[in-house]
């Protein structure tokens, strides 16, 4: 009996995943890091707030270093948290000296390190904040950092009829102190903080995904550096049409690099020198998706991957389909079947990225998110309104 393997092997196109890995890692350098400090004493919610938000367990984000007492310092590629304590009873220092020790300790680290914006945690059951927390807010600020104010577990109550939620009426009432604090005597506190946000990461019998955490996360990319934005996004788990957002132009700069490869058309045969650009584009998706493929799966994997959603496979399951295409590629189609394999991929990473989708199987997972017949026509025809 004739070993008929090797044959078969043979015949597979090969795809080399250097182009995805490369941009994969040209895209993580470009993106940065984004850099949060949470501050807040034991039992406020840090952990979980940080887990509802960027999908990491505090603890798992990869410990980097105990910088100095009070201030720890948790990071991965695309996210670092500085998590500072809150005030603790007992301590010979007050908590703005700590604070202010611990930020001239983090200004002399590398800038990849450095903070961008504060979350500064407190009970929303607390009625007032202390003056060790007014001190270490006025600390901050005067570093020139800027503070959200996050009140922390809140007991929403929803209306059956509207679904609106509204917070107990104490915490209302802490609310308001907040924007407009005043001491026991009627005079105004200066609190310099830019919001303050209610949330809570479970409903009140522990299920649920919690409620306030999109206007954190909104609030966030507002007050964060321009430079740094898109490094948020990419950290953050919750706003999935920011990321699409920032995969379209890749999809788009793909595709155009795709027809100008074929301006001359090419044969069907030869459409896997389309599969750099392509594997190109998903290595920089990926990256946006924040998703490690790279350790999530084998290099003979992802060049397999490669090899299902390259041109070449959709072009010999659409070719004979597409009016005047022949059997040769030009620049519409190569086009066409890019943007049409960068929508595919945005559907993937997100599957993955919210956990739908188990990395491992990824490549059997494709099948059902692949671009259609229709999807192609769509993008060819888009193509010729846009004059592209």
């Amino acid at each position: 009996m004739t070993d008929t393997s090797d044959a078969r092997s043979s015949d597979v196109p090969k795809v080399d995943e250097q182009p995805f890995l490369e941009a994969n890692e040209t895209a993580k350098s470009r993106y940065g890091r984004f850099n949060l400090a949470v501050v807040g004493g034991t039992g406020v919610g840090k952990s979980s707030l940080i887990n509802a938000v960027f999908g990491r367990d505090l603890a798992k984000v990869g410990k980097g270093l105990p910088v100095t007492r009070g201030a720890d310092y948790y990071h991965d590629d695309s996210l670092g948290i500085w998590d500072l304590e809150g005030f603790e009873i007992g301590s010979t220092s007050s908590p703005a000296e700590i604070l202010r020790t611990n930020l001239a300790t983090i200004a002399k680290r590398p800038a990849v390190e450095q903070i961008s914006v504060v979350w500064y945690c407190v009970l929303s059951k607390a009625d007032r904040l202390t003056p060790p927390d007014i001190a270490m807010i006025h600390e901050l600020a005067a570093a020139g950092l800027p503070v959200i104010l996050v009140l922390t577990k809140v007991d929403w109550s929803k209306n059956p009829v509207t679904g609106k939620r509204t917070p107990p009426r104490d915490v209302e009432e802490f609310t308001s102190w907040l924007e407009e604090p005043v001491d026991a005597d009627g005079n105004t506190i200066d609190l310099p903080i830019e919001r303050v946000i209610l949330t809570s990461t479970r409903d009140k019998h522990g299920k649920g995904s919690g409620h306030g955490l999109g206007e954190l996360v909104a609030e966030t990319l507002a007050l964060s550096p321009e430079d740094e934005k898109d490094a948020f996004r990419i950290a953050q788990r919750l706003n999935l049409p920011w990321k699409r957002e920032m995969a379209r132009p890749v999809i788009a700069a793909a595709a155009a690099a795709a027809a100008a490869a074929t301006a001359v058309p090419i044969p069907v045969a030869d459409a896997m020198a389309l599969a750099p650009i392509q594997m190109t584009m998903m290595g920089r998706i990926a990256a946006i998706y924040d998703l490690e493929l790279k350790t999530m799966m084998s290099a003979s994997a992802l060049a397999q991957l490669g090899v299902q959603i390259s041109g070449q496979a959709l072009a010999r399951s659409f070719l004979m389909l597409i009016p005047g295409a022949g059997s040769v590629i030009g620049a519409s189609v190569a086009f066409a079947l890019t943007g049409a394999m960068g929508e595919a991929w945005i559907r993937l990473c997100e599957g993955v990225h919210t956990g739908k989708i188990d990395a491992d199987k990824i490549a059997e997972a494709y099948g059902a998110y692949a671009p259609t017949f229709v999807d192609v026509i769509r993008k060819m025809a888009g193509q010729r309104l846009t004059g592209a």
